[in-house]
Parts: C-alpha cells; structure tokens; sequence
C-alpha cells in the first residue's frame, strides 16, 4: 500500500475510460470546442494566437505541450520533424493530459494525507486517496479537456510543498495554479494563511478522531502537540482523560469529536503575538506569496477583468446562495459521514448543551440562509438554457420545484455547514480561513457549476475525520454515480432541432 498502489489502482480505471470515451466521442464537446483549437495553435508554434471566447489562462497547454513532447523527446532537434508536432495533438492524446494529472493528483492527495495526519496509517491514507480520485465532479473531466484537474493537481501540489515548508516553491507552483485558473489566487492566499497558522499555532498540530457516524465503540487516538502557552497548559490538564500528549496512544470510548483545547478569540491573539514575535521568519518565508498576488492584482488592473475573454457573461455578482448550494452538495458527498443518525444526534446534543450561545448561532445561520437565497440567488441564463447540464435539471425539478422550495432547503443548507465545522479537524482559526476562501471563490460567481465546489470540497476532505465504513459506502455511491453518467455522457446522447450534431449530459 502506498503512492504506488494509488497510482495503479487510479490508472487501472482511468487509462480503460480514456479509451472509451475517446472511441465513442472523437470530437471535441461543449467547452473543448474552445480548448482543443486553442491548444492545437500553441501545437503548430502560434502562441500569439487566442480565442476570445476562452476565459481562463493558456496553463493547461502548456501542460499538454510538456504531455506530447514526453512522448515525442526532442522533437524539435529534428529537422522536418516539427511540423508534424501539430499532428500530434490530437483530441485523444490532449485528453490524455488529464487522465495523467488524475493520476498525479491522487499521489499528491495521498502524501498530503500522510503530511498532516500521520496517525492515520498508510492502509486508510490509500483508502481515501482512492475513494478521492472517485469524487464524480473530479472523475468525470479526468476524461475531457477541461482545466478543472490541472487546477486541483497544482493547487494540491502548492498545498503539499507549503506543508513540507518549502515556502519558495509552493508560491512558485501557486503561480502557475493562478495560469491554469485565475480563481486558484484565492488557494495561494489560503495556503499562504495555513502555512502562518501551522507555523504560529499553540494547538494540537494532528490529533485523529471519530465521529459517531463511523460506528466504533472504541477508537484511538493519537495526538501531538507544540509548545503551549501557560493558559493552554491549565486548560489541557482537564483535557488529559481524553487525551494524552507526547504521541500517547490512549483510548476513547463513545467519543464524538475531540476539539481543540483553547478558545476561537485565544487562538488569534496567540497567533497574531506569535505572528509579530516571528514577523522576519514569516516576512521571509512568504514573501513569494505575496509577489504571486501583487502580480495578480496588477493582471486584473490591466486586464479589467478576472477573467480573459467572454467578460460579459462572467461578470462579477454577489451571489452568496453559492455558499448553500455548496455546502448541502458537499455534505451529501460525503453523506455516510454528515446524515447518519449517530452524527446527526451528537450534532445536536452538542448544540443542546451550548445553550443560548448555540441558539443564536443557529438563529443567525438560518437568517443569513433566508437571506442569500431571498436576496443572492442569481438564475444565470446559461444555467435555464442549457439541458446538457445535470443543474438545469437540479435547478428546475429541486430548487425551483415550487415557489417556496428555495426556502425549504435552507434548514438543510445550514445544518450542513455545522456538520462541516464539526468535522473539520483543524485549527478554528484555520476553518474560519478555509470558509473565507471558499466563499471568496464562489460569491462572486454567477452561474451555478458543481465543478467549481470540487476544490473545496477536497480540502474538506482532507482534514475531515470518517471511517472505513463512511469510506467504503462513499466509494460505492460514488462508483454507482459515476457509471451512471459515463452511460448517459456515452450512450444516451440527444438532439437539438436549432444545432446540428449530437448533445450529450454533462456535469
């Protein structure tokens, strides 16, 4: 078990797939009619040349070029050789480019897994990295020529070099993130803010728990902590019959969630004394971080956009019902893990026990609920025209079901993002990061794309506790979901009287 099983067992679907799709679907479809020329212009030399209509930056060709010039070394030393270069990047073979970062990524997501839970062991570590690679808004574009596994194969990369402190190179990676796609500035500034915390923080650095919903009686749990302040260390003396430090292996019987042993306001006057105590380390350290977002600030000045082409139909609006759309599509993702009724009891037993201080929390999140879907919920008009894609149909036969069916979902939109918090195995002031980022990235998007909760989601995932039984029902579901729409993708195209060609359902 280990980064070699996970290549292997994510190359063994994805590689039979590829040929599949590429065997039944020989053209280029929805947004690969854009990407493909585009990149087949990089292929013959034109890299002057852009489509107008392409709205993110030229770093997946450049990927696709390094892809093809792998198979093909020294292709340009030949003399005659490099007209043929073109013939080279053909739809199949640009494709390929993705099932090989599928691959890549799931390695990345299996070192990051070992990096900040240790405890986790390599069998578990293999486990999720596999049922990860299966996520259906991940797996589905490993097959087309989209930007979006570029995207999270480089952002994980930027994410995993931060954890290793190699500070230089994750801002370097970051910046080619923000190449492939203009959003990814967010992530670098994430993962810039979670290099600060993991460098600052008094807190448990890793500390493994379970939840209810995974059906242990008995689990154990191993901790590690830093150096604490006075106040942590008076705090922790109550905390040692749950859990002991210095990697004592201890165990918990009938235990929730495990949580951090100092208050939310505790932890940020820690980490902003810390932060100026340290201030040239850090100063130093994340420097290139803020290059990369300096130049991105100028890009924007000078584009006057985010981004590249096509700015009248992603212009930036406030659309702050993403955030419930998010977190009920995610929680449902890993439902095993949020709707068990294990989960859900201790959920709100926990909220019982906070009293008035968790009733107005709720009160306040179901108000702020009411009001993004009243007031923020933006029908884009790509997303009521466009039948080729599952949300027009989540849109129409869900959310807009009824006149109030906005307004039922939010109870479900708001426990799902208290289920989220509780199952975050972080720091409180990294979650706060974490919720900041993800709203920073879909608030000021119009149009409803599930793929654009995918890396949110896996970072999530990432640092959420779950079981071997979670994991082996999400592994299933998402196996079913994703035979499901390959067979609808492949084999249940339809036509359009206006347009010529055949459609077919997509993310």
């Amino acid at each position: 078990m280990g980064k070699l099983a996970v290549a292997l067992i994510v190359s063994s679907w994805a590689i039979p797939v590829s040929i599949v799709v590429n065997r039944i679907v020989t053209a280029p479809y929805m947004d690969e009619i854009f990407h493909i020329p585009q990149a087949q212009q990089y292929c013959k030399g034109n890299f002057l040349s852009w489509d107008p209509m392409i709205t993110t930056p030229p770093g997946l060709y450049y990927l696709s070029l390094a892809h093809v010039a792998s198979f093909f070394p020294g292709v340009y030393a030949v003399e005659g050789v490099s007209s043929q270069y073109f013939e080279w990047c053909s739809v199949s073979i640009l494709r390929s480019t993705n099932v090989v970062l599928a691959v890549l990524c799931s390695v990345l997501i299996y070192d990051i897994i070992t990096c900040v839970r240790p405890a986790l062991g390599e069998r578990k570590a293999t486990f999720l990295s596999v049922v990860l690679a299966l996520y259906p808004l991940h797996w589905f574009f490993t097959f087309l020529y989209y930007t979006d596994v570029a995207s999270l194969t480089m952002v994980l990369a930027m994410y995993l070099a931060c954890l290793k402190k190699k500070y230089f190179f994750s801002a370097l990676l970051g910046a080619f993130s923000v190449f492939t796609r203009q959003t990814n500035i967010v992530w670098v500034v994430f993962v810039a803010c979670s290099g600060v915390i993991d460098i600052t923080s008094p807190l448990i650095k890793e500390t493994e728990i379970v939840d209810l919903s995974s059906g242990d009686d008995t689990i154990e749990v191993v901790s590690n902590y830093h150096a604490a302040t006075a106040g942590n260390m008076r705090r922790r003396r109550k905390f040692n019959d749950a859990v002991e430090s210095d990697k004592t292996p201890v165990l918990v019987r009938n235990a929730s969630v495990i949580i951090n042993s100092t208050g939310f306001l505790d932890e940020i006057r820690t980490i902003c004394l810390k932060s100026w105590l340290m201030k040239w380390r850090i100063l130093l350290s994340f420097t290139p971080f803020l290059m990369v977002l300096v130049a991105f600030v100028a890009f924007v000045r000078w584009n006057g956009s985010v981004v590249l082409g096509a700015k009248e139909a992603h212009t930036v609006s406030p659309h702050f019902a993403q955030l419930m759309y998010f977190s009920l599509i995610s929680a449902l993702a890993a439902a095993p893990l949020h709707f068990s009724l294990s989960h859900c009891v201790a959920l709100f037993w926990w909220s019982w026990k906070k009293g008035t201080l968790s009733f107005c929390q709720w009160l306040i999140a179901l108000a702020a609920g009411f009001l993004s879907v009243h007031l923020f919920s933006i029908a884009h008009p790509y997303l009521l025209a466009d039948n080729r894609h599952y949300t027009f149909y989540l849109w129409r036969k869900v959310v807009n079901a009824h006149q109030l069916g906005k307004y039922f979902l939010v109870p479900f939109y708001i426990y799902s993002w208290f289920s989220i918090f509780r199952t975050l195995v972080r720091p409180r002031v990294w979650v706060l990061a974490y919720f900041l980022a993800t709203a920073a990235v879909l608030v000021p998007a119009p149009l409803i794309e599930l793929r654009y909760y995918t890396l949110p989601f896996f970072f999530l995932m990432l640092h959420s506790s779950i079981s071997y039984r979670s994991l082996m029902l999400m592994g299933l579901v998402y196996t079913a979901i994703n035979a499901f729409t390959m067979t609808m993708f492949l084999f249940r195209p339809f036509q359009w009287s206006h347009e010529p060609g055949l459609q077919r359902f997509i993310w």
